[in-house]
């Protein structure tokens, strides 16, 4: 048996038995790890690498922008930002059918891209809008759906938690590149869920809502810019080069936190326990991070991406099979793991693979992060998919039904995504990143 396959056999059943056990997952990846490296180290080397990894697995400049965007997340959560998105996103669709609906697409776009977090938005927009939708007499389930369906958007669209953590696994690939390329695959997913929504409203006989009058929707728009410019400070920021991503992060939380003491939304008692509430998230996502990086490090070690690429590429040759095989991999492993451990995990197996065959790795990983964002709505484990069902007071049962027609757009986006690279790679491009 060679190195490679001991040390995976280890890995592989270490973690599952740990996992079953009850284990959190970034102690069985530690663990799994670890035990994997003595099957080629001695326990002293073994044990000094892991710390050595675990180290610098967070040394990073660039994970310090992680705790700022969920802060900035958290008070925009708390700040009163999201009923005003949701106003102005009545005014953009508010005369469709199935307008309430509509709206909540609109307002997840909005808000995901503004918090960077599908779950916070699902539960900020559908707290709001769900009892809206009830006394209205939309279908619940349908309601939910809805919600569930398009809180995804804001993982693609900027700034990106998940595409930070990409950018650091992936050794470093521009962040301001993944930001830009998510915009098009984002609105893509938006896009396809009102689309499917408005079909099902027509279908159930939702009207619209009765225009806004003109000097009201100047009024609300007026009220939703400063929310709004938050978008276009952070990305442009980037873009010009006034600041990196990481600083963008901080002057994000400045601006939310400004915003909401304007608002007289927040005030000064409120801020130990939003801070604790990011500092508690953020532990969690570097613990994780820290990690899974003394898994990276044993699997280039033993060489597994290697191995597997050459097992896969066995299967063929042809870019189209190959990306089709790690699609439905993805897919799979998305409907059992939250988006950053699968990150962390798989990055380092399948982007050799794919940049074996020329595959740019910016689009890789818009690529990958639009499959887990599927499985984030996706049962068993969909964490944005618990969170709708709980604000909508709704059995997931009930919810999956509905959401099929959902799954359904997503994937044939999902397989634009892959086969058509410019939707990913256009913008950076045209910024002159590429």
């Amino acid at each position: 048996m060679s190195i490679a396959l001991l040390c995976g056999i280890i890995m592989i059943i270490s973690i599952i038995i740990l996992l079953l056990i009850g284990t959190p997952i970034s102690i069985s990846l530690g663990c799994g790890a670890t035990l994997a490296m003595l099957a080629v180290l001695p326990g002293d080397k073994a044990t000094l690498m892991s710390a050595q990894k675990i180290f610098t697995g967070t040394n990073s400049f660039t994970l310090l922008a992680i705790p700022f965007f969920i802060l900035a997340g958290i008070i925009m959560n708390n700040g009163g930002i999201a009923r005003r998105l949701v106003n102005l996103a009545k005014v953009i669709v508010g005369r469709l059918p199935g307008a309430l609906a509509l709206t909540n697409v609109v307002a997840n776009m909005l808000f995901g891209s503004i918090s960077g977090s599908g779950s916070a938005s699902c539960a900020a927009i559908g707290g709001i809008i769900s009892p809206m939708q009830d006394e209205e007499g939309y279908d619940k389930a349908y309601s939910a759906a809805v919600n569930i369906a398009s809180a995804p958007s804001g993982i693609l669209i900027p700034p990106s938690n998940t595409l930070i953590i990409y950018s650091t696994v992936a050794g470093g690939v521009s962040i301001t590149s993944l930001f830009l390329a998510g915009y098009i695959p984002g609105i893509l997913w938006g896009l396809g869920i009102m689309l499917v929504a408005w079909f099902v409203a027509k279908k159930l006989g939702y009207k619209g809502e009765p225009a806004v009058p003109f000097k009201k929707a100047i009024k609300i728009f007026w009220e939703a810019i400063p929310s709004l410019l938050l978008i276009v400070i952070v990305i442009g920021g980037i873009l010009f080069g006034v600041f990196t991503p990481t600083e963008a992060s901080a002057i994000a939380v400045c601006y939310a936190l400004l915003l909401s003491f304007i608002y007289k939304t927040i005030k000064i008692k409120d801020l130990p326990n939003i801070f604790f509430e990011a500092a508690k998230l953020t532990s969690i996502i570097l613990f994780l991070i820290a990690l899974s990086s003394i898994m990276s490090w044993i699997l280039a070690f033993v060489k597994i991406p290697s191995l597997l690429a050459s097992a896969l590429l066995s299967i063929s040759h042809n870019p189209i099979i190959v990306l089709i095989i790690m699609n439905i991999l993805l897919l799979v492993l998305g409907t059992f793991m939250d988006p950053t451990p699968a990150i962390l995990i798989f990055t380092p197996i399948l982007l050799p693979i794919a940049k074996s065959f020329g595959m740019n790795p910016v689009h890789f990983g818009i690529m990958m992060t639009f499959n887990l964002c599927i499985g984030c709505i996706t049962p068993p484990v969909g964490a944005i998919l618990f969170t709708g069902c709980k604000v909508s007071n709704i059995s997931i049962e009930k919810v999956v039904k509905a959401l099929i027609p959902f799954f359904i757009i997503t994937i044939i986006i999902l397989l634009m995504v892959t086969f058509i690279p410019q939707l990913s790679l256009l913008i950076p491009k045209l910024a002159g990143l590429m």
